[in-house]
């Protein structure tokens, strides 16, 4: 089994993870189709760890299984926007890290 890791992408988690579950127990081949005609920003950020997750794994995206497909919140990044009266609103810009495990389709029940 190998892994990918993308940290502090500037992504919502909660959108991401919707994203994520679509693919988890996929054929890394066949969730890469599928990831190219999703209309989300967390769909081509995902493919993309998908597809070093196959690579560190020396296999073909055909032979691979994606085992594990997660997407874990990260630091946030903390705006202001200034508004009338001297008073201003916080902007919340929040980030994800993305985990995707990648093994060969005979181990992927274990």
């Amino acid at each position: 089994m190998s892994r990918a890791i993308l940290k502090f992408i500037r992504l919502s988690p909660i959108k991401a993870r919707l994203v994520a579950r679509e693919v988890q127990g996929m054929n890394a081949q066949q969730a890469l189709a599928a990831l190219e005609f999703m209309p989300n920003k967390a769909a081509t950020v995902i493919a993309k760890v998908i597809t070093s997750a196959v690579a560190n794994s020396g296999l073909e995206a055909s032979e691979a299984v994606i085992t594990s497909c997660r997407v874990d919140k990260a630091s946030i990044l903390k705006r202001f926007l200034p508004r009338a009266r001297g008073r201003a609103t916080p902007i919340r810009k929040p980030t994800s890290h993305v985990l995707v495990e990648v093994s060969r389709a005979s181990e992927g029940g274990k």
